[in-house]
């Protein structure tokens, strides 16, 4: 295969991404709905606050005070109150934080700016009118707009919606994702390989990298490098939504892939990205759904799942991730050497310190290098054709599952 054959990442996804919008729309549970992603835009049932409230404990009163002051407390107010209680001219209520205004307050006094007994409360300060008091619907009337289709739903916005009364959610269906390995040499992670045979460790990342982000991956265990094999497990997987392919895509006399996939009458995108790790990567598309088959080595389905499943998945899922969504500015702390033809990826360990997004690539034994790509917590873009990069120079990073807390 000839550098002419290979589309750019950036190409690469723009085809992909022509194949994954939003999945159709389901109404669910509220306390379902955590992760999931707004079909519908959403409004406020009822005015937030309902009534004119306090916003402190204190002392409402109908009249400006003065330090010094001293007025009868006629009663109190606590939250939950009806707001229908009505303030007798010359006395002061007590008045608990989100309790109603009554008729005639206008204004309250924090109680850390009184002295009280049972009877009686001495202002030390004054206070002006309104203040200390939340309007009724000042932060949302009835028929507001609350969140917008495509809001990806956060504990916060789940408060949001039980403020509101808002049991029942429409969301966009979550994908149905299934997951094949191949290859000949390929066993299962709990049996004893024989010499020349591996145990299949792309099953367990997919079905966590999956499990991430709300996704279910189904695993449908391990196809033999034989086309007759192959044909009945990848059309099986076909009636997901998206099948997830490991091995078997590259050039090589036992790889089948590709060809198998045009048999089941799937229109590849593409089967080649200027990439590395990861460049004999293919996409198709069929009726039903989605096919990506990924190199067989652990680096390549690492960088395979981060820079192209993951944003499918999630746009699938109706948010608007793209390739690269979310990459951030850091600095090395080491060298990188100079990219070529591809742009390379590399995994890193990174590090908050004093404000500073510090880089540290990995530099793995080989492509089957597991126990540096697991201690990876970013994926940094080496661009194509790009000089060696130095340490204190800035560099692109990708979050990973290991990324750290900013504290």
């Amino acid at each position: 295969m000839t550098t002419d054959d290979w589309i750019s990442p950036e190409s690469a996804w723009q085809r992909l991404a022509e194949h994954c919008s939003a999945l159709e729309r389901e109404d669910i549970d509220r306390r379902s709905a955590l992760g999931r992603v707004l079909a519908e835009p959403l409004t406020a049932t009822v005015d937030v606050p309902p009534a004119d409230v306090s916003a402190m404990d204190g002392f409402v009163v109908s009249d400006e005070v003065a330090a010094g002051d001293c007025l009868a407390i006629s009663g109190v107010i606590p939250a939950g109150a009806k707001p229908d209680g009505e303030l007798e001219p010359g006395c002061a209520m007590r008045i608990m934080t989100g309790a109603p205004i009554p008729r005639g307050a206008d204004r309250v006094v924090p109680v850390e700016q009184t002295t009280s007994t049972r009877d009686e409360v001495l202002f030390r300060s004054g206070t002006d009118v309104g203040a200390h008091i939340r309007r009724r619907a000042e932060i949302q009337r009835t028929g507001d707009p609350l969140l917008p289709a495509g809001s990806l739903l956060t504990a916060g916005g789940l408060s949001l919606l039980a403020t509101h009364g808002i049991a029942t959610v429409p969301v966009h269906r979550r994908p149905r994702v299934a997951f094949l390995a191949t290859g000949d040499e390929v066993v299962p992670p709990d049996t004893d390989p024989l010499p020349g045979q591996l145990r299949d460790s792309h099953t367990d990342f997919l079905l966590a990298a999956g499990s991430s982000l709300g996704v279910e991956v189904e695993p449908l265990g391990i196809a033999a490098d034989r086309p007759e094999d192959l044909r009945e497990r990848i059309g099986a997987g076909m009636e997901a939504d998206v099948l997830l392919i490991g091995g078997g895509v590259s050039k090589g006399d036992y790889d089948f892939v590709e060809e198998v996939l045009a048999d089941l009458g799937c229109e590849v995108l593409f089967d080649a990205v200027a990439v590395q790790p990861g460049k004999p990567l293919v996409a198709a598309h069929h009726a039903g759904g989605l096919v990506l088959g990924l190199p067989g080595n652990p680096a390549s389905v690492l960088a395979g799942f981060y820079l192209f499943v993951r944003p499918a998945l999630r746009r699938l899922m109706g948010l608007r991730d793209s390739f690269w969504h979310g990459a951030l500015a850091g600095e090395l702390t080491a060298s990188l050497p100079a990219a070529k033809g591809r742009d390379r990826f590399v995994t890193a360990e990174v590090e908050f310190r004093e404000g500073r997004l510090l880089v540290e690539p990995l530099a793995p034994k080989g492509s089957h290098d597991l126990a540096a790509f697991a201690r990876g917590a970013g994926l940094v873009r080496v661009r194509a054709h790009s000089p060696e990069a130095l340490p204190g120079q800035a560099c692109e990073v990708l979050p990973l599952a290991n990324w750290p807390s900013t504290g």
